[in-house]
């Protein structure tokens, strides 16, 4: 298997953030490259060395990294995009740079052609019952009565290929009624929102802290002839930003959807049931393995009573009303 190197740039304060923010996306093999740690093991090792190479004192010069490393398939860039919306997230509390610039460097690839690097693997995807997730680029090559979803994920996270994904969807398709609305909490490229529509909902509404997501979305909307009139996308934090907020509360939604990681998640159970209709469905997933029943447990104690529990592979998806 190719494997894809994956650095972030961060500060010694912020390896803790940063490692924990890959680690709720499953990837857990890292590598730190710590400046302040590497001083203090020149110093407590003094006596031991007469010369310490040139280019590697500059290499851990001014900065620390974390570095992880993600297989060359579909299912890898997939978390690429992850990585990238995890890291939008923990900028917007990087108010005094104490996480440094946050930056992240694909090795042997410019950070303007990951939109195209992972083409070759994606692929038409059937998903449940009545979805067919297919990229925009691709041809059908046999009729299908299920529901044509066309997608073109660019930089954001959603393309049907991930459990994740795949276990909101499957869900959606029990719980979207038809002339129900329906939210959805960190969008990525939509894929939630837009599918909702397709299966019936009259109105979406879509959040993301992560602004390249508005474009997006919005494209994979058009892609399927879902008017603006219908889906509303917005940018910024739905727990603390006033004017998302006020954008949300126009309405109540039948079904809200939260595919982000399990910490986020807990933070949003109280926000959720806020907006949530009487009768409404929270479906949950980006929960991985080992998180779901504390996930489970934040969830009850915000008054929601969990009806399904589903896992494949690694994550888990958790429904409540």
């Amino acid at each position: 298997m190719e494997w894809i190197k994956v650095t972030i740039y961060t500060t010694s304060y912020g390896i803790e953030a940063v490692s924990g923010r890959l680690m709720q996306l499953g990837i857990t093999g890292l590598v730190i490259e710590d400046e302040a740690e590497f001083n203090d093991f020149l110093e407590e090792t003094k006596d031991f060395w007469d010369y310490v190479d040139d280019d590697l004192v500059e290499h851990m010069k001014g900065e620390s990294r974390v570095i992880a490393y993600v297989s060359d398939d579909i299912s890898g860039n997939e978390l690429l995009t992850g990585i990238r919306g995890s890291m939008a997230e923990l900028n917007e509390l990087n108010d005094n740079g104490e996480f440094g610039r946050l930056e992240i460097e694909i090795e042997g690839t410019r950070t303007e052609d990951w939109a195209n690097v992972w083409k070759k693997y994606f692929h038409p995807i059937e998903i449940g019952e009545r979805l067919l997730i297919k990229p925009e680029w691709e041809e059908l090559t046999a009729p299908t009565d299920r529901i044509v979803f066309n997608i073109n994920p660019g930089m954001s996270f959603g393309t049907g290929s991930h459990e994740t994904t795949q276990l909101c969807l499957e869900q959606l398709e029990k719980y979207v009624t038809p002339g129900c609305r329906m939210l959805d909490l960190g969008c990525g490229s939509g894929i939630l929102s837009v599918a909702s529509i397709l299966l019936g909902a009259k109105e979406a509404v879509a959040v993301d802290i992560d602004p390249n997501c508005i474009d997006t979305a919005y494209e994979n909307a058009a892609m399927n002839d879902v008017d603006k009139s219908i889906y509303t996308v917005i940018s910024g934090n739905v727990v603390t930003d006033p004017d998302v907020k006020k954008i949300i509360s126009q309405h109540k939604y039948e079904v809200v959807a939260a595919n982000i990681v399990a910490d986020v998640i807990i933070g949003l159970a109280p926000t959720a049931r806020e907006y949530m209709a009487d009768g409404g469905v929270f479906i949950t997933s980006g929960i991985i393995d080992g998180r779901q029943d504390e996930v489970k447990s934040a969830l009850e104690a915000e008054g929601f009573t969990v009806t399904a529990m589903n896992r494949r592979k690694d994550w888990w998806s958790i429904v409540c009303n």
